[in-house]
């Protein structure tokens, strides 16, 4: 049990003993002593113990010792901490966090070091990291262990790894600000050693900070050490650059461009339709079913979107695949999301089915070879269709420059039609306070269009009162 009741006696001298100078003080109702040959040993102890007491350290009952001292009894290296962290977070993470949670440790492990003496070169350390300790594979055992102890790794690998074993800080050096500080820098620089994306620094601080939150719970550190730094994280402008997202008329030429790219582009026309009238991700589009969709012969029908299919790499999910088969994005797993879809997509639907049918399994989409929509395949047709398409100047901005375009422009669509936020999010898969960050622009116009409503209905009324 830690106590704050504790009392720290003078030194005792005690004649005719090896270890004569007597240190002894008192945690809670229990006495503690210990001695020393050297006085000056005896008086630096007491003065250790004394400040640990003015910073209001707690001692352990048990053992006498105060909370700095227990820490550095039990610590444990950053390296050593990390695996055991990446390992909690392994089972119940996406295999797209799986890989973000790597990439963040493998950009800061590196970093944290005691000295760089011997050090392998950057890229096999940060390969030994990323593809072999913080990635987990079945043990012939079957259960999850790091890929290091279940696959024998190339010299160089193995040669990394040891160095980073010995080299790698204590946790209880994460107490002092300018470690904390080396790591978050860290997070600043991309491997080339240029500046990193502003979400990249902010997701990798993510990953540090729950690292961090995680030691404190296994009890490597009293407090997160966090709030000692004085490190802003950069800030994001998130909002949607509107000047490249394509209007409706212009999206329309692109899908239908699309289309003309050979048969490989009449296959993908209803995707790209999915992306823009219904707003799907590509991920959710790609795992879409004719038993998802209800298809009248005229009017609105309906999705229901129920998963969604990234490719994140094979070595990040469970069922070695290179996509990854989950709920929609930030909801339940087993959420759905019914979106009402008009008249236009309603007939791409049904024409693709009526030419391409289903896979085996059902989807509508799929690759050349009949396995899962490649974004490297659909992304291909896309730029084919922007050339077809744009002038040469639009062609060489930003305008509509990846599929992921049109979902923004459905989006905005719906907006600046008049369509509530609160729907508009519904229908995006999106919170509202994340609807607001990105299509702010949008969301302000339409405030414009509804206020003129407003304002033209009570002129209306006073006109009715006037008359």
């Amino acid at each position: 049990m830690l106590t704050y009741d504790v009392q720290i006696w003078g030194i005792r001298k005690r004649p005719n003993r090896a270890a004569a100078y007597q240190l002894r003080w008192r945690v809670g109702p229990r006495p503690f002593s210990k001695s020393y040959k050297i006085k000056a040993q005896a008086d630096g102890r007491r003065s250790e113990l004394l400040t640990a007491l003015r910073n209001r350290e707690q001692f352990d009952t048990e053992t006498g010792l105060p909370t700095s001292d227990l820490q550095a009894l039990n610590s444990t290296t950053w390296y050593a901490h990390t695996r055991a962290y990446a390992e909690m977070k392994w089972p119940g993470a996406s295999a797209k966090h799986r890989a973000s949670i790597s990439d963040a440790l493998a950009t800061i492990t590196p970093k944290l070091v005691k000295d760089h003496r011997g050090a392998p070169a950057p890229k096999v350390l940060r390969l030994a990291l990323y593809s072999w300790v913080y990635r987990f594979v079945l043990g012939d055992d079957g259960t999850l262990k790091p890929r290091l102890d279940v696959e024998e790794p190339p010299a160089d690998i193995m040669a990394a790894l040891d160095w980073i074993g010995r080299k790698s800080v204590d946790m209880t050096d994460l107490n002092t600000p300018s470690v904390v500080r080396t790591a978050l820098d860290a997070l600043k620089v991309k491997q080339d050693g240029t500046a990193a994306a502003e979400n990249t620094v902010n997701r990798k601080r993510t990953v540090f900070s729950n690292c961090l939150r995680y030691a404190v719970e296994r009890e490597l550190l009293t407090a997160l050490p966090l709030d000692k730094v004085d490190w802003t994280p950069p800030e994001t402008d998130d909002e949607i650059d509107f000047r490249f997202v394509p209007g409706p008329k212009l999206a329309k030429s692109l899908i239908d461009a699309v289309g003309d790219q050979g048969e490989r582009g009449r296959h993908l026309m209803a995707f790209f339709g999915c992306l823009y009238y219904a707003a799907n991700r590509p991920g959710e589009a790609a795992s879409l079913r004719e038993g998802d969709f209800t298809l009248p012969e005229e009017g609105w029908g309906e999705v229901l979107l129920a998963t969604s299919t990234p490719r994140v790499g094979s070595g990040w999910t469970d069922t070695g695949e290179s996509f990854d088969t989950r709920g929609l994005k930030k909801r339940a797993r087993k959420a759905t999301r019914q979106v009402p879809i008009p008249p236009v997509l309603v007939r791409l639907i049904r024409e693709h089915i009526k030419e391409f049918g289903t896979a085996e399994d059902g989807r509508l989409f799929r690759a050349a070879q009949g396995g899962h929509l490649l974004s490297k395949e659909y992304g291909e047709v896309w730029k084919a269709a922007r050339l077809a398409v744009l002038t040469e100047s639009d062609a060489a901005s930003s305008l509509a420059d990846v599929p992921y375009s049109l979902r923004h422009a459905g989006v905005s669509l719906w907006l600046e039609s008049g369509v509530s936020p609160a729907e508009v999010a519904r229908r995006a898969g999106h919170s509202i306070a994340v609807l607001f960050r990105f299509y702010a622009k949008a969301i302000r116009r339409n405030q414009h269009h509804a206020n003129q409503q407003i304002e033209r209905a009570l002129e209306g009324s006073e006109k009715t009162e006037d008359g």
